[in-house]
């Protein structure tokens, strides 16, 4: 299946103004040159949460101008390329943000994202770790990480990081925040199952809305061995339950 490439993130609360700026109106704002970087980072920031990515591109390069040295300013850039599908031009920004700052675990994720886009697991896995080493508890980079190996079809792993990031942030799976600076990935080739292994994993934490809307989403995609959680010891204690019947028809009922 055709993967999806999503991007999300943490929101930036700093604005410089309601109104974000448009190619059309620039003249109404204030001179690049007359802004300070961390202005021209905050606008950037605005127009970026405004999907206006070409203009944020613009003051984030004003604002590397003036702080040449600033990991942060290059990882936004790279996310607004992003989201253009600059992808090129978004590695080399990510690229610069780490060799300015090898810390910088928001640019480190977000090559990871780069060389999944590319196919290139392996590359990707090295990231999401590089991140994970300094910044364990972020369940975006657990997430990416499962993913990563789910693509590599290594299961057992991907459900490891898969749990880990749910504990970290139950609501990891279902944010479609997509205006900040940091790049995730959503969902693989093999959504469907993909889905069906997130439904076990919030079964097995006895999150039973999340496990039947995981069900849910898994036979909606096609998942085709849904009839499992009748043999799966994850989901014995809601084979009674209406809500499982009416996703999977018991055995007798489906003829299975």
């Amino acid at each position: 299946m055709k993967k999806v490439l999503l991007i999300t993130a943490i929101l930036v609360a700093a604005m410089l103004r309601p109104a974000p700026a448009r190619a059309g109106d620039i003249d109404q704002q204030p001179s690049l040159n007359t802004m300070t970087a961390a202005e021209l980072e905050a606008q950037g920031d605005n127009l970026r949460m405004q999907r206006d990515f070409q203009e944020a591109i613009r003051y984030y390069k004003a604002g590397i101008q003036k702080d040449p040295k600033n990991s942060q300013l290059y990882n936004k850039m790279g996310v607004a390329e992003l989201r253009l599908n600059h992808n090129p031009a978004a590695a080399v920004d990510f690229q610069k943000a780490v060799k300015l700052d090898d810390k910088n675990t928001h640019a480190l994720n977000n090559l990871g994202v780069i060389y999944f886009a590319d196919k290139n697991y392996g590359k990707a896995v090295k990231y999401y770790k590089k991140a994970l080493a300094i910044n364990e508890s972020n369940a975006t980079y657990h997430s990416n990480l499962g993913t990563a190996w789910f693509s590599q079809n290594k299961v057992d792993r991907a459900m490891a990081e898969y749990a880990r990031a749910i504990e970290l942030d139950p609501d990891v799976f279902t944010k479609s925040n997509q205006a900040g600076s940091i790049a995730r990935i959503e969902s693989t080739e093999d959504r469907a199952r993909y889905e069906f292994m997130l439904a076990k994993i919030f079964a097995q934490r006895g999150d039973w809305d999340n496990a039947f809307h995981w069900l849910q989403k898994a036979k909606e995609d096609g998942y085709g061995s849904l009839k499992d959680v009748y043999k799966d010891a994850v989901f014995a204690k809601v084979r009674q339950d209406p809500r499982l019947a009416q996703i999977v028809p018991p055995p007798a009922q489906a003829g299975y």
